[in-house]
């Protein structure tokens, strides 16, 4: 391999490119190149201390039959010490010093200099693929366990330089790594664990779920802090509303908080709220299944009984909380799955399993209705006259039933660690669900009467990510009952069990993450950490 060609081409290639080894390479041809750079650094060193022991020796007494064989070696000295400069000069206009130069001669290249690209291969390996699945590439993901700071990239990355000025960076693409330090609460440190979530107390046998992190691909996501966040909360309070999926991410921030300081319950049955004295902070959680008005009086020819939605009105209660709250996070969708009648402009306009007249077709499928009621939410919360807060709309949270959905056999037994690259199979209720999800978003913050107060809705766009989080559910540890099933049975159906909600400690505490990175950067002026 080593031939006068190969040599060439390195050179060739390291003058072009300003010191950086090209990634497309072959593995040998790097080796070449990284020996050729160590080369040129020993041979300016030897030079440079030729050079040095020369002058500061004191002078020899100089006759002629001595002064012509100094000559050549203060030549050479010279020589190579010039050729160095030169070449040195090159790298530093090229990259500034502390690039991915020093990644390349030690080994120690750091993810933020790493770009992850989708793949468009499509693969079909998976053994239960769901009938409305295809199979997608996701943001990459990393399952090297390295050292608790190394994600290692995949063949799909390019190196480039980081930019001088510090910009906000997307939180929401990166790569998920195993982080040996673990959680920073267990199920036994957290008293406010539902029960159903506390997936160690109810027997799962594995834990290393609990331990991947997530690593935005240009910044990074700190562990959650705490102390930073009651001092940057303050004398305020955040609200989580939603359904049971918000009382996860609820219950995962009551954890984390409670690490550093006990909290007073002063909630009721209208609310959950828990105070911090320390900082005067209060954490509360409103249930909300659709975020819009609902009940259940007979309208038009729909019966008493069955769930009616006005899609166009918010729901009163959140309305009524919301002049109480600083900081809102809002998430829902789940319960447009389940029985419901939609109502627009006082007009039954479609219905989740229910449809008496069969010939007429529905104008409002369930996935529109969503897409709606969060266009709605979010505009009656940025136009509240006594809400001046932030708002921030958590994207739909993938659950991971394979071979059926949660009520048909659906499976999530077995999961121990994250989807790997490529191999992630989209479910395309989910794909649906965020898509319109994203589209009302868009809707809200584009809305000539909402105005400035946009830039205070924020979304937290967490549904790609955490689809590769198929192992981070209870999935049949769903109780601490002994005698519960969690194999599957002789006909090979599996037990009942929980891939929608997510094990406490577990891949839910990133949320948190970025609920705290989330208000960090709107009160202290949006930018990213490096």
């Amino acid at each position: 391999m080593d031939s006068k060609g190969d040599r060439a081409a390195c050179v060739i290639s390291i003058w072009k490119t300003g010191g950086m080894i090209e990634i497309n390479r072959s593995a040998d041809s790097q080796i070449l190149c990284k020996s050729l750079l160590r080369s040129l650094f020993l041979l300016a060193g030897i030079s440079f201390l030729h050079i040095r022991e020369r002058m500061t020796l004191s002078p020899p007494r100089i006759s002629r039959s001595v002064y012509p064989r100094k000559v050549p070696s203060i030549a050479f000295a010279i020589g190579g010490l010039t050729s160095f400069i030169i070449f040195a000069s090159l790298l530093l206009f090229s990259h500034p010093l502390g690039s991915s130069l020093t990644g390349y001669l030690y080994g120690t290249e750091t993810t933020r200099h790493l770009e992850f690209h989708h793949s468009s291969s499509r693969d079909t390996s998976d053994p239960n693929p769901s009938p409305d699945s295809t199979i997608n590439s996701p943001p990459l993901l990393t399952q090297h366990r390295e050292e608790s700071t190394k994600a290692l990239p995949t063949n799909h990355v390019s190196v480039e330089k980081e930019d001088s000025v510090e910009t906000e960076c997307d939180l929401f693409r990166g790569n998920w790594f195993y982080d040996p330090k673990g959680p920073l609460y267990t199920n036994n440190s957290c008293p406010l664990l539902t029960q159903m979530q506390n997936c160690q107390g109810n027997g799962r046998p594995d834990k290393d779920y609990e331990n991947w992190r997530w690593k935005p691909s240009q910044c990074d996501l700190p562990r959650f802090d705490a102390k930073k966040f009651l001092e940057l909360m303050r004398g305020k309070t955040l609200a989580f509303i939603g359904d049971s999926v918000a009382r996860n991410q609820m219950e995962s921030m009551m954890c984390l908080l409670w690490q550093v300081e006990t909290p007073v319950n002063r909630g009721n049955r209208k609310m959950q709220r828990w105070y911090f004295r320390s900082s005067s902070v209060m954490i509360a959680r409103m249930w909300s299944s659709w975020l819009v008005h609902q009940f259940n009086e007979p309208f038009s020819f729909a019966p008493q009984g069955v769930t009616k939605l006005k899609l166009d009105q918010p729901d009163e209660r959140i309305m009524e909380a919301l002049p109480k709250f600083d900081v809102v996070v809002l998430s829902s969708g789940h319960w447009f799955a389940k029985q419901s009648v939609y109502i627009l402009n006082e007009e039954i306009v479609g219905g989740q399993l229910w449809w008496p007249d069969k010939t007429k077709p529905a104008k409002v499928s369930n996935v529109e209705a969503f897409g709606i009621s969060v266009e709605t939410i979010l505009k009656a919360v940025a136009k509240h006259p006594s809400y001046k807060g932030l708002t921030i709309l958590r994207t739909w949270s993938p659950d991971h039933y394979e071979g059926g959905a949660w009520n048909t056999g659906g499976s999530c037994t077995g999961k121990e660690e994250p989807l790997p690259p490529g191999k992630l199979v989209k479910n395309g209720f989910t794909e649906v669900m965020y898509e319109q999800q994203a589209k009302g978003f868009q809707r809200a913050v584009e809305d000539d009467k909402v105005g400035n107060r946009s830039k205070k809705m924020k979304l937290m766009d967490i549904t790609e990510a955490f689809g590769y989080r198929h192992d981070g559910h209870p999935g049949p540890y769903r109780s601490p009952d002994p005698k519960k099933i969690t194999k599957r049975g002789p006909d090979g159906q599996p037990p009942p069990q929980d891939c929608l909600h997510w094990c406490m400690p577990g891949p839910v505490d990133t949320w948190n993450e970025m609920v705290l990175e989330i208000i960090r950067r709107d009160m202290e002026g949006g930018r990213s950490r490096p």
